[in-house]
Protein backbone atom coordinates (compact mmCIF):
# COMPACT_ATOMS: atom_id res chain seq x y z
CA UNK A 1 0.00 0.00 0.00
CA UNK A 2 1.32 3.41 -0.97
CA UNK A 3 0.57 5.52 2.10
CA UNK A 4 1.56 8.78 0.40
CA UNK A 5 -1.11 8.32 -2.28
CA UNK A 6 -3.78 7.24 0.20
CA UNK A 7 -3.05 9.95 2.75
CA UNK A 8 -2.81 12.59 0.02
CA UNK A 9 -6.16 11.62 -1.52
CA UNK A 10 -8.02 11.39 1.77
CA UNK A 11 -6.36 14.49 3.19
CA UNK A 12 -7.09 16.59 0.12
CA UNK A 13 -10.78 15.72 0.08
CA UNK A 14 -11.00 16.08 3.87
CA UNK A 15 -9.70 19.66 3.70
CA UNK A 16 -12.16 20.56 0.93
CA UNK A 17 -15.03 18.90 2.81
CA UNK A 18 -14.11 20.79 5.97
CA UNK A 19 -14.12 24.07 4.07
CA UNK A 20 -17.56 23.21 2.67
CA UNK A 21 -18.94 22.45 6.12
CA UNK A 22 -17.51 25.66 7.55
CA UNK A 23 -18.87 27.55 4.54
CA UNK A 24 -22.46 26.72 5.34
CA UNK A 25 -22.97 22.99 4.97
CA UNK A 26 -21.84 20.30 2.58
CA UNK A 27 -25.35 19.72 1.24
CA UNK A 28 -25.32 22.97 -0.70
CA UNK A 29 -22.41 21.70 -2.78
CA UNK A 30 -24.31 18.74 -4.19
CA UNK A 31 -25.97 18.93 -7.60
CA UNK A 32 -26.89 15.97 -9.83
CA UNK A 33 -26.80 17.75 -13.24
CA UNK A 34 -23.37 19.17 -12.48
CA UNK A 35 -22.15 15.73 -11.43
CA UNK A 36 -23.45 14.13 -14.62
CA UNK A 37 -21.88 16.74 -16.88
CA UNK A 38 -18.46 16.52 -15.25
CA UNK A 39 -18.12 12.84 -14.29
CA UNK A 40 -20.08 11.07 -17.01
CA UNK A 41 -19.17 13.64 -19.65
CA UNK A 42 -15.46 13.34 -18.82
CA UNK A 43 -15.61 9.55 -19.11
CA UNK A 44 -17.20 9.65 -22.56
CA UNK A 45 -14.98 12.42 -23.93
CA UNK A 46 -11.80 10.74 -22.67
CA UNK A 47 -12.96 7.42 -24.10
CA UNK A 48 -13.03 9.02 -27.55
CA UNK A 49 -9.26 9.48 -27.40
CA UNK A 50 -8.43 5.80 -26.84
CA UNK A 51 -9.59 2.33 -27.71
CA UNK A 52 -12.10 0.72 -25.38
CA UNK A 53 -9.52 -1.81 -24.27
CA UNK A 54 -6.98 0.87 -23.42
CA UNK A 55 -9.56 2.91 -21.51
CA UNK A 56 -10.82 -0.03 -19.46
CA UNK A 57 -7.27 -1.20 -18.80
CA UNK A 58 -6.37 2.15 -17.24
CA UNK A 59 -8.17 1.12 -14.07
CA UNK A 60 -5.72 -1.72 -13.47
CA UNK A 61 -2.79 0.63 -14.03
CA UNK A 62 -4.28 3.18 -11.61
CA UNK A 63 -4.34 0.59 -8.83
CA UNK A 64 -0.53 0.76 -8.83
CA UNK A 65 -0.77 4.35 -7.60
CA UNK A 66 -2.16 2.99 -4.34
CA UNK A 67 -1.16 -0.69 -4.15
CA UNK A 68 2.25 -1.51 -5.57
CA UNK A 69 4.83 -3.96 -4.27
CA UNK A 70 8.24 -3.91 -5.87
CA UNK A 71 11.30 -5.84 -4.79
CA UNK A 72 13.99 -3.78 -3.12
CA UNK A 73 16.89 -3.49 -5.58
CA UNK A 74 19.53 -4.01 -2.91
CA UNK A 75 17.89 -7.28 -1.78
CA UNK A 76 17.52 -8.41 -5.38
CA UNK A 77 21.20 -7.70 -6.03
CA UNK A 78 22.13 -9.90 -3.08
CA UNK A 79 19.95 -12.70 -4.47
CA UNK A 80 21.43 -12.31 -7.96
CA UNK A 81 25.00 -12.40 -6.67
CA UNK A 82 24.20 -15.66 -4.87
CA UNK A 83 22.86 -17.17 -8.09
CA UNK A 84 25.86 -15.90 -10.05
CA UNK A 85 28.17 -17.62 -7.58
CA UNK A 86 26.19 -20.88 -7.85
CA UNK A 87 26.15 -20.70 -11.66
CA UNK A 88 29.91 -20.09 -11.83
CA UNK A 89 30.63 -23.08 -9.62
CA UNK A 90 28.04 -25.55 -10.89
CA UNK A 91 26.93 -24.20 -14.26
CA UNK A 92 23.62 -22.66 -15.28
CA UNK A 93 21.79 -25.97 -14.76
CA UNK A 94 22.51 -25.67 -11.03
CA UNK A 95 19.95 -22.84 -10.95
CA UNK A 96 17.12 -25.11 -12.10
CA UNK A 97 14.41 -25.47 -9.46
CA UNK A 98 15.88 -22.66 -7.37
CA UNK A 99 13.28 -20.50 -5.64
CA UNK A 100 13.40 -16.96 -7.04
CA UNK A 101 11.49 -14.04 -5.50
CA UNK A 102 11.07 -11.94 -8.66
CA UNK A 103 8.95 -13.24 -11.57
CA UNK A 104 10.89 -11.33 -14.24
CA UNK A 105 14.18 -12.65 -12.89
CA UNK A 106 12.73 -16.16 -12.72
CA UNK A 107 11.67 -15.95 -16.37
CA UNK A 108 15.16 -14.82 -17.36
CA UNK A 109 16.89 -17.57 -15.37
CA UNK A 110 14.70 -20.14 -17.11
CA UNK A 111 15.80 -18.76 -20.48
CA UNK A 112 19.43 -19.23 -19.42
CA UNK A 113 18.76 -22.78 -18.24
CA UNK A 114 17.08 -23.58 -21.55
CA UNK A 115 20.29 -22.64 -23.33
CA UNK A 116 19.19 -19.58 -25.32
CA UNK A 117 22.02 -17.35 -26.47
CA UNK A 118 22.56 -13.84 -25.14
CA UNK A 119 20.87 -12.06 -28.04
CA UNK A 120 17.67 -14.09 -27.64
CA UNK A 121 17.60 -13.54 -23.89
CA UNK A 122 18.15 -9.81 -24.24
CA UNK A 123 15.58 -9.46 -27.02
CA UNK A 124 12.84 -11.37 -25.20
CA UNK A 125 13.32 -9.67 -21.84
CA UNK A 126 13.69 -6.21 -23.37
CA UNK A 127 10.43 -6.76 -25.27
CA UNK A 128 8.72 -7.76 -22.02
CA UNK A 129 10.07 -4.63 -20.34
CA UNK A 130 9.05 -2.33 -23.18
CA UNK A 131 5.50 -3.69 -23.28
CA UNK A 132 5.12 -3.14 -19.53
CA UNK A 133 6.37 0.43 -19.93
CA UNK A 134 3.95 0.99 -22.79
CA UNK A 135 1.00 -0.19 -20.67
CA UNK A 136 1.99 2.13 -17.85
CA UNK A 137 2.56 5.00 -20.25
CA UNK A 138 -0.88 4.55 -21.83
CA UNK A 139 -2.56 4.36 -18.42
CA UNK A 140 -0.76 7.49 -17.27
CA UNK A 141 -1.72 9.37 -20.44
CA UNK A 142 -5.39 8.41 -19.97
CA UNK A 143 -5.48 9.89 -16.49
CA UNK A 144 -3.61 12.94 -17.71
CA UNK A 145 -6.31 13.29 -20.38
CA UNK A 146 -8.97 13.04 -17.68
CA UNK A 147 -7.13 15.78 -15.83
CA UNK A 148 -7.41 17.98 -18.92
CA UNK A 149 -11.00 17.07 -19.87
CA UNK A 150 -12.63 17.29 -16.42
CA UNK A 151 -11.99 21.05 -15.90
CA UNK A 152 -13.08 21.66 -19.50
CA UNK A 153 -16.34 19.79 -18.87
CA UNK A 154 -16.73 21.88 -15.74
CA UNK A 155 -16.52 25.03 -17.84
CA UNK A 156 -19.06 23.61 -20.29
CA UNK A 157 -21.40 22.91 -17.38
CA UNK A 158 -20.85 26.44 -16.14
CA UNK A 159 -21.85 27.84 -19.53
CA UNK A 160 -24.94 25.65 -19.53
CA UNK A 161 -25.85 27.00 -16.11
CA UNK A 162 -25.26 30.60 -17.18
CA UNK A 163 -27.48 30.17 -20.23
CA UNK A 164 -30.22 28.79 -17.97
CA UNK A 165 -29.74 31.72 -15.60
CA UNK A 166 -29.84 34.36 -18.32
CA UNK A 167 -32.97 32.83 -19.85
CA UNK A 168 -34.79 33.33 -16.54
CA UNK A 169 -33.72 36.87 -15.73
CA UNK A 170 -37.36 37.81 -15.28
CA UNK A 171 -37.39 35.68 -12.12
CA UNK A 172 -34.84 37.21 -9.71
CA UNK A 173 -35.27 34.34 -7.24
CA UNK A 174 -33.87 31.85 -9.75
CA UNK A 175 -30.67 33.78 -10.46
CA UNK A 176 -28.87 32.78 -7.25
CA UNK A 177 -29.55 29.03 -7.48
CA UNK A 178 -28.76 28.97 -11.20
CA UNK A 179 -25.44 30.72 -10.61
CA UNK A 180 -24.61 28.27 -7.82
CA UNK A 181 -25.26 25.31 -10.10
CA UNK A 182 -23.14 26.89 -12.83
CA UNK A 183 -20.20 27.32 -10.48
CA UNK A 184 -20.52 23.81 -9.03
CA UNK A 185 -19.61 22.22 -12.34
CA UNK A 186 -16.37 24.22 -12.39
CA UNK A 187 -15.69 23.05 -8.83
CA UNK A 188 -16.34 19.41 -9.69
CA UNK A 189 -14.15 19.60 -12.78
CA UNK A 190 -11.26 21.17 -10.89
CA UNK A 191 -11.50 18.58 -8.11
CA UNK A 192 -11.61 15.58 -10.44
CA UNK A 193 -8.76 16.87 -12.58
CA UNK A 194 -6.39 18.23 -9.95
CA UNK A 195 -7.17 16.07 -6.93
CA UNK A 196 -7.63 12.66 -8.57
CA UNK A 197 -6.61 12.29 -12.23
CA UNK A 198 -3.36 14.25 -12.48
CA UNK A 199 -1.89 12.92 -9.19
CA UNK A 200 -2.65 9.34 -10.28
CA UNK A 201 -1.04 9.99 -13.67
CA UNK A 202 2.10 11.36 -12.03
CA UNK A 203 2.34 8.47 -9.53
CA UNK A 204 1.93 5.90 -12.33
CA UNK A 205 4.84 7.58 -14.15
CA UNK A 206 6.98 7.15 -11.03
CA UNK A 207 6.01 3.48 -10.79
CA UNK A 208 6.79 3.05 -14.48
CA UNK A 209 10.27 4.48 -14.01
CA UNK A 210 10.96 2.28 -10.98
CA UNK A 211 9.84 -0.89 -12.76
CA UNK A 212 11.79 -0.01 -15.90
CA UNK A 213 14.97 0.56 -13.89
CA UNK A 214 14.58 -2.70 -11.96
CA UNK A 215 13.99 -4.75 -15.11
CA UNK A 216 16.96 -3.13 -16.85
CA UNK A 217 19.11 -4.11 -13.88
CA UNK A 218 17.85 -7.69 -14.04
CA UNK A 219 18.57 -7.95 -17.77
CA UNK A 220 22.16 -6.77 -17.22
CA UNK A 221 22.52 -9.26 -14.37
CA UNK A 222 21.26 -12.19 -16.45
CA UNK A 223 23.59 -11.42 -19.33
CA UNK A 224 26.51 -11.16 -16.91
CA UNK A 225 25.62 -14.50 -15.29
CA UNK A 226 25.37 -16.12 -18.72
CA UNK A 227 28.78 -14.70 -19.65
CA UNK A 228 30.26 -16.22 -16.49
CA UNK A 229 31.43 -12.95 -14.98
CA UNK A 230 32.84 -12.84 -11.46
CA UNK A 231 29.99 -12.41 -8.91
CA UNK A 232 31.95 -9.59 -7.31
CA UNK A 233 32.09 -7.72 -10.64
CA UNK A 234 28.37 -8.34 -11.19
CA UNK A 235 27.62 -6.90 -7.77
CA UNK A 236 29.67 -3.79 -8.46
CA UNK A 237 27.96 -3.33 -11.82
CA UNK A 238 24.45 -3.73 -10.43
CA UNK A 239 25.08 -1.34 -7.57
CA UNK A 240 25.36 1.49 -10.07
CA UNK A 241 21.57 1.21 -10.34
CA UNK A 242 21.23 2.18 -6.67
CA UNK A 243 21.24 5.70 -5.22
CA UNK A 244 24.73 6.60 -4.01
CA UNK A 245 23.69 6.42 -0.37
CA UNK A 246 22.60 2.78 -0.73
CA UNK A 247 25.62 1.49 -2.56
CA UNK A 248 27.66 -1.00 -0.55
CA UNK A 249 31.34 -1.21 0.04
CA UNK A 250 31.70 -3.51 -2.93
CA UNK A 251 31.60 -0.56 -5.30
CA UNK A 252 34.14 1.39 -3.27
CA UNK A 253 36.76 -1.37 -3.25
Amino acid sequence: MDLASLIGLIGGFAIVAMAMVLGGGIGMFGDAPSFLIVIIGTIFVTMMKYTLGQFLGAGKVAVKAFMFKMDKPEELIEEIVGMADAARKGGLLSLEGKEISNDFLSKGIQLLIDGHDADVVKTMLTKDKDLAVERHSTGSSIFMAIGDVAPAMGMIGTLVGLVAMLSNMDDPKSIGPSMAVALLTTLYGAMVGNMIAIPIADKVKIRMGEEQLLKSMIIDALLAIQAGQNPRVIEQTLQTYLPEGKRGKAEED
